[in-house]
């Protein structure tokens, strides 16, 4: 999923251990396990991410539960960073419980996660973010298939969809875009945004215009599905707040 980082971002990536320490006569383990695990973790986040112009991973527990592959605790704070396409502001998260394959990482193995880790924490998407993430093919292909959900079955089978503009309001969603044929036609959708429990994402009041007219539906939900609980989504205007769980599955 990752791609190769420029020496300009990776001078911008900082990894911080801290450690428990139980007396002095440990810190040589210490050493040992900050020069292991430190870069181990790294190159794993930088292998989730195409970029990221800041990294800082604090890792916290006891020598004899990181030598074992246990890490009680772990908070990953990540600025202007890009997965799958999407570009993202800001993100602060927590990880508890992380069982790895340390015991390998020592042997030289890249480090992978033996259980799924429930991560929590808050991401922040400015309106600058949305427009460049209309490039990756994870939101393009999500936005067409919600289009073709609405239009009639087949009015837009031969054409080209390209979405082109995101636009944040206090509490609404707008996104324009083309649909191209032998010629080029406006499009736009135009919602509002909210959650129904923690693992549905609500468009209320959502209109799509088209040159084949404008389609009115009251509410329609999305289904996020059971490795996600959203506790909270923020829309004002220029960004997008979303805090909650997602479980990293190994």
């Amino acid at each position: 999923m990752g791609s190769q980082k420029t020496e300009v971002e990776a001078e911008h990536s900082r990894t911080s251990i801290t450690e428990g320490m139980t007396s002095d006569n440990h810190s040589k383990q210490s050493r040992m396990i900050a020069k292991v695990l430190s870069p181990a973790v790294r190159l794993w986040l930088r292998s989730q991410v195409q970029q990221v112009a800041h990294l800082d991973v604090q890792i916290s527990g006891s020598d004899r539960q990181i030598l074992s592959g246990y890490i009680p605790h772990v908070s990953i704070s990540a600025q202007n960073a890009v997965y799958q396409g999407l570009h993202l502001t800001n993100i602060q998260l927590q990880g508890k419980k992380i069982r790895t394959n340390l015991g390998g990482v020592l042997r030289g193995q890249p480090l992978r996660l033996l259980e799924a880790v429930p991560v929590f924490g808050e991401a922040i998407l400015h309106q600058s973010d949305l427009n460049a993430s209309l490039q990756s093919p994870l939101l393009a292909e999500a936005l067409t298939t919600l289009l073709k959900t609405f239009l009639p079955e087949n009015s837009i089978k031969n054409q080209t969809v390209t979405w082109e503009q995101v636009t944040l309001g206090s509490d609404r969603l707008t996104i324009q875009g083309s649909i191209i044929s032998d010629r080029k036609m406006p499009l736009m959708l135009d919602a509002r945004l909210g959650l129904v429990g923690s693992q549905e994402l609500a468009l209320k009041k959502l209109q799509i215009h088209s040159h084949l007219g404008l389609h009115e539906i009251d509410d329609y939900q999305i289904d996020l599905g059971s490795e996600v609980a959203i506790e909270k989504l923020t829309l004002n205007s220029n960004q997008l707040v979303c805090s909650g769980r997602i479980n990293v599955l190994p």
